[in-house]
């Protein structure tokens, strides 16, 4: 067992110790030569029965880590004398046990059950798609039919998806409370960190290869996991899902109203229509209320939140969780709320400044509404955003509301100048920029919102002076690395925003990619880079042969690599914040907010999970 593995395992046992403590390692390691699948299927009981016997023995009352369970898987095939290769295996199978119990307190009917495509026969099945799924004939020739017909009869909600990046929401939503799957080692790696660390109660059987055709599975161990029950009490692992709800439900019409009513009312028709005075009045506040519950990931009120919750207790996060955030004051609320007002608002602007013609899977305010409307509905949200902290200034008390303010105006000016420092990179004729320069914008333009948000959740709890300085240099290191990620993302493109891959390179935007690719490409490909977006080309051979040079030049290598150490430099910041549960959400929001990219990939819903479940998981 090596050290770092020595150290992580240590921590698995230690509640009071930070996970992250003890050797961050690098991101962006190779962990195919880890995802072997033991051949036999004594030895997969085996090992399934030695994980059982070490989760037994784990302290409950936090997730673990991706790190400390490697850790102990490291150590199970040590001591087993088994190769490293099959530590993926056998950190499914330690995740599963961990929360074995948790999963079967929760009744079916609360269980989300995920099944892959690929447990079809692909070659003669009868089977095929439509918008409920899977319409399986039912034929005999494979599993998924059995699986689902059992697990419909007691009450689960199942879908099948290759992959699960909806899942997330579909817990945020409230439909169900535990999941259950089986998937491939790759897929189950991409799912850990956010499922896991958002302390989700979650059990899965690994598929005995990861090819995609013609695959099996452990199918006995598969209707185990499904039938698992108990109604004796069981220890509680601290969840941010509790968390996660209360901010996605600020958005919900009647919270959203109770926070901040509406001045005019609404009205039910915004376009089109000739309206009189009064409902031509209210026509801008209903379409800044439409956009601001329309969609998004909500991360920064839940960091407002969040921060809020980990320094007045941490009682969020508890199994009680849900009833101790009912009783939040409103004036928290009203701040975290305050804070997607102003986020929402940017985005109005800078989707005009950029021209975007979709958001959230739909047509921009601009494109919609035209450009005069669009720019007096971000400036509503903004007036919005300045109301709510008014309205919550009497309860928060006016030392906490001013300095809440302040740092609301100053993330405010800041995100400007950053979005003019874009604006005027991208109107001038020389296109040259070097990776610094890149990375000032981004400071500027993504961090402010991320430390306004932390930043206010720390002041509502108390003085925020002794983490001033840790919140700004975080959010400048997560702001960073995110704004890369995204750099990142944009060339595999958005299928829910409707965005082709390359994006920001055809519209002349000054990204750290750029900036990276005409430092290392030669001079005739820095040439035609400037040709291709001068040129103001959108076909597709124009982007191929910029992602060429991009590749060349190594621009998507080494911008990994600045992800990989401004993550890293969150994470040392991290290290050192006191108070385990501040401490703790820091980790799970490097964890979260720093998703690596990830293919898109389709989703197919069973009958049994209902159909607005749909709408908020392509929102």
């Amino acid at each position: 067992m090596t050290d770092r593995a020595a150290r992580a395992n240590a921590v698995a046992t230690r509640p009071d110790a930070s996970p992250k403590q003890n050797g961050s390692k690098p991101r962006r390691r190779r962990t195919s030569h880890l995802k072997r699948v033991p051949e036999e299927r004594r030895l997969r009981d085996e090992l399934r029965t030695r994980c059982q016997q070490i989760a037994r023995g784990l302290d409950k009352s936090n997730p673990l880590t991706k790190d400390q369970m490697e850790a102990l898987s490291r150590q199970i095939l040590a001591d087993m004398d088994l190769p490293e290769g099959y530590v993926g295996w056998t950190m499914v199978l330690l995740a599963s046990a961990f929360w074995q119990d948790q999963v079967a307190a929760v009744p079916p009917a609360r269980r989300l059950f995920l099944l892959p495509h690929c447990l079809k026969h692909a070659e003669g099945c009868p089977a095929d798609y439509d918008q409920f799924g899977l319409d399986c004939e039912r034929c005999g020739a494979c599993c998924i039919a059995d699986f689902r017909t059992t697990a419909e009869a007691m009450g689960y909600k199942v879908l099948v998806a290759e992959g699960s990046p909806i899942v997330l929401k579909i817990i945020v939503s409230g439909y169900v409370d535990a999941i259950v799957g089986v998937a491939c080692l790759n897929v189950l790696e991409k799912a850990i960190d956010k499922i896991l660390a958002a302390g989700i109660p979650c059990m899965a059987v690994p598929l005995l290869s990861s090819d995609c055709r013609n695959t099996s599975v452990d199918e006995d161990w598969v209707r185990e996991m499904i039938h698992v029950q108990t109604s004796a009490p069981v220890a509680q692992t601290r969840t941010y899902i509790h968390l996660m709800r209360s901010a996605s439900r600020m958005f919900d019409a009647d919270e959203l109203e109770k926070l901040c009513p509406r001045s005019r009312g609404a009205i039910n028709q915004m376009h089109g229509e000739t309206f009189d005075s009064t409902s031509a009045v209210a026509a801008t506040g209903a379409i800044a209320y439409d956009f601001l519950s329309r969609g998004g990931k909500y991360t920064r009120p839940f960091v407002t939140l969040a921060a809020y919750d980990a320094l007045s207790g941490g009682h969020g996060t508890l199994s009680g969780g849900a009833d101790h955030l009912a009783k939040t004051p409103a004036a928290v609320g009203q701040t975290a709320l305050a804070i997607e007002a102003f986020h929402k608002a940017s985005l109005v602007h800078d989707d005009i400044e950029d021209d975007d013609a979709f958001r959230y899977g739909q047509d921009t305010v601009h494109r919609k509404y035209g450009v005069p409307t669009a720019i007096n509905v971000g400036d509503y949200l903004i007036g919005m955003g300045y109301r709510l902290i008014g309205d919550a200034a009497p309860s928060l008390g006016a030392d906490v509301a001013t300095d809440i303010l302040a740092r609301f105006a100053d993330a405010h000016m800041r995100l400007s100048e950053g979005q003019g420092a874009e604006l005027h990179w991208r109107d001038r004729a020389d296109k040259m920029l070097t990776p610094l320069d890149a990375l000032k914008i981004y400071a500027l333009k993504t961090a402010p919102a991320f430390e306004a948000a932390l930043y206010a959740g720390v002041r509502l709890a108390g003085d925020a002076a002794p983490h001033a300085e840790a919140i700004k240099q975080f959010a400048k290191h997560v702001g960073i690395a995110f704004q890369i990620l995204n750099d990142l993302k944009d060339w595999q493109g958005d299928r829910v925003n409707n965005r082709r891959a390359g994006g920001d390179f055809l519209g002349g935007r000054p990204t750290v990619l750029w900036a990276l690719a005409c430092e290392g490409a030669s001079e005739p490909d820095r040439l035609r880079l400037d040709e291709i977006v001068r040129s103001g080309s959108t076909d597709r051979a124009a982007t191929d042969e910029a992602r060429r040079i991009y590749e060349a030049a190594g621009a998507f290598e080494k911008a990994h690599r600045l992800v990989d150490k401004y993550q890293q430099r969150a994470e040392a910041v991290a290290d050192e914040v006191d108070g385990d549960e501040f401490r703790r959400l820091l980790y799970y929001l490097i964890d979260t907010v720093l998703e690596r990219p990830a293919n898109d990939t389709p989703i197919v819903f069973s009958p049994a999970l209902p159909t607005d479940v749909a709408v908020v998981a392509e929102s």
